[in-house]
């Protein structure tokens, strides 16, 4: 089967023993097993309940003997077993890696390495686990009459229901060194089955497709035709633009996309707020529908639903001057963070976690957590744990100051503190990932005294974020990472080059606004593009077609709030070019999102209770 770019088997349930094969096709002139050697494993797991342990490789002993070695996982966890023996008996002896995220439906490549009492476990190239266990592998374990099972146990019970691509047995050796480091470490190849090299998405020169198969279908060709009850689903191909749509309801659909350009921007719905809001957030709660968060600087910040093509009201929370919203989940459950930059009514600072209730359809308050001048929430995960890092802007006075990251404890089902990071006037977090190594960024706006302010970039290493980067800013109020092809880049957002003792001038505010990319080989972000902008307090990165966009939030030139935004389109070797000049009133926050009806930009206005939603018009 092929999925996600590349091919894999899928074993048969009712037949366990097909993949099977007696030891001695191996192991010829020995019937040891090395002490010392590697087992490298591609493989694609689907989401496992709690408790259910499947097999990837299992050598048994003839006919109903003990497991000699194995090699299983469940849904947190990659188990090694093999038969210990002594004068006293024998007895399985199991070494385990735990909070593993295998079972995530994405290819993964494991190596690992067994020596004498050390076990080694790699994953997608990234660091090693290291383990020594008190009970060594055997040096002396006899596979005489054994036989290997792959994807099995012998039995149906823990047969593997996953794809595997690789499965290598190397004596002798740590086959790191042999796959890594390597430029798609998740499929990274040591040895694998010639049938399933290569990928089946485009047929070579004149090939026939390799996997036929027949279907009776219309399709009306030519210009758009009506779409209603009569041609529910039929097709309409776009020959122009090679498009294939499928009429659903009244809406023609894309399933083949052709090639989109954005044309126009136009206006779409004026959303008017309660208060100033500081902060959009949208998102999707399954089978209910698309939502959007508003932070509204009054007591009270909104949610409204898109219903009918437009953004309606749909449930108020009461927040204290918030800054922004958050929307993350574990596992099935749906939760949306507020960060509260004022105390209540009773002079706490909490900043405050709501959980989405399927009965009430509604977010209840779930857990408060106490915060100095929030300004920004970011939800990510590392090595399958999940974590919330809060940006605390100041205390008092004092902009230098903690932020924290918090951990969820399945046990408790409560975040908890997990470690503090020292930032100046913190603005905004961003996680993100390069392939097996994570990534926090924050941007620090003001240490007290001046808004140049070093922001940094922190790698997660031994189980806490250390520094890795710093970048000179300039009242930094936002990060965006995003790729573009397998390069990345990194924009921030800078709002305002001011000092404690220099005379304050309104082209302050004009300053650069700065992206970056990671040169792979220096290990290392480099500055790649200046932008000119006008107190800058967010990007925002969209594509549309094969075109990539950033949109600015242009908030403030020193004179008026009346600015013009500017979306900006990636041109190459160019870099990113002005192609749009959006009209907005003191602009704090873009979101973009898509419908079935098509593509939007929001933005909120932090100084007029109005947000905008504008819709992208193609060619």
């Amino acid at each position: 089967m092929q999925t996600q770019g590349a091919r894999g088997f899928q074993l048969s349930a009712a037949a366990p023993q097909a993949m099977s094969f007696p030891a001695s096709r191996i192991f010829i002139r020995c019937d040891l097993f090395p002490e010392e050697f590697s087992i490298v494993v591609t493989l694609k797991v689907p989401n496992l309940p709690p408790k259910k342990n499947e097999f990837l490789l299992t050598v048994l002993a003839e006919e109903r003997g003990p497991l000699l070695l194995g090699l299983s996982y469940s849904a947190s966890k990659l188990h090694f077993l093999f038969l210990s023996e002594d004068a006293s008996g024998a007895w399985q002896t199991r070494v385990s890696f735990r909070n593993m995220a295998l079972t995530d439906n994405r290819w993964h490549t494991l190596v690992l390495a067994v020596s004498e009492g050390s076990f080694s476990l790699t994953v997608d190239c990234g660091l090693p686990i290291d383990i020594t266990a008190d009970v060594p592998f055997p040096a002396t374990l006899s596979m005489q009459g054994a036989r290997f099972f792959i994807g099995s146990r012998r039995r149906t019970k823990g047969l593997f229901t996953g794809l595997i691509r690789q499965l290598v047995l190397l004596p002798g050796s740590d086959a790191t060194s042999q796959l890594c480091p390597s430029r798609n470490a998740e499929l990274a190849v040591l040895s694998i089955p010639p049938i399933l090299q290569g990928l089946t998405g485009k047929p070579e020169d004149n090939e026939v497709l390799k996997y036929p198969y027949e279907t009776d279908v219309k399709v009306t060709l030519g210009s758009q035709p009506r779409c209603t009850q009569a041609e529910d689903a039929q097709f309409w191909f776009d020959a122009g633009r090679k498009g294939l749509y499928l009429c659903i309801g009244s809406e023609w659909i894309s399933v083949l996309g052709g090639k989109r350009k954005l044309d126009y921007v136009e206006q779409h719905q004026n959303l008017f707020t309660n208060s100033e809001t500081l902060g959009l957030e949208a998102f999707i709660v399954p089978e209910v529908g698309l939502f959007v968060a508003t932070a509204n600087r009054k007591t009270t910040s909104a949610i409204y639903k898109w219903t009918d093509g437009k953004f309606v009201s749909y449930q108020t929370i009461r927040t204290h001057q918030a800054q922004s919203w958050r929307h993350f989940t574990i596992g099935k459950r749906i939760f949306l963070a507020v960060a509260n930059f004022e105390p209540n009514e009773k002079g706490q600072e909490f900043s405050v976690i709501y959980k989405w209730s399927p009965r009430k359809l509604k977010f209840t308050l779930y857990q408060r957590i106490a915060t100095h001048s929030a300004r920004d929430w970011e939800a990510f995960q590392v090595n399958g744990e999940h974590f919330l890092a809060v940006a605390n802007h100041r205390e008092g006075d004092n902009h230098n100051i903690d932020s924290v990251i918090y951990k969820w404890n399945p046990r408790t089902q409560l975040f908890e503190a997990n470690q503090t990071i020292a930032t100046s006037g913190a603005y905004d977090w961003e996680f993100f990932t390069v392939g097996p190594y994570s990534f926090l960024a924050v941007a620090n706006t003001f240490n007290g005294t001046s808004t140049k302010v070093y922001s940094h970039l922190y790698i997660w290493l031994v189980g806490t974020f250390q520094l890795f980067q710093s970048f000179l800013t300039f009242g930094a109020a936002d990060w965006e990472v995003f790729h573009i092809g397998e390069r990345i880049f990194l924009a921030v957002a800078n709002s305002h080059s001011y000092d404690v003792e220099m005379q304050v001038q309104n082209d302050s505010y004009i300053i650069n606004s700065v992206i970056y990319e990671l040169n792979v080989t220096a290990q290392t972000f480099v500055k790649f593009q200046d932008i000119p902008t006008c107190s800058a307090l967010d990007w925002e990165f969209f594509s549309v077609g094969e075109d990539y966009f950033l949109v600015v939030a242009n908030s403030f030139d020193g004179n008026t709030f009346s600015v013009n935004s500017i979306i900006y389109r990636w041109q190459g070797y160019e870099g990113f070019v002005a192609v749009h000049s959006l009209p907005t009133f003191g602009c704090r926050d873009w979101e973009a999102f898509n419908t079935t009806a098509g593509s939007y930009l929001m933005y909120s206005s932090a100084k007029e209770p109005l947000s905008k939603v504008l819709r992208l018009r193609m060619e």
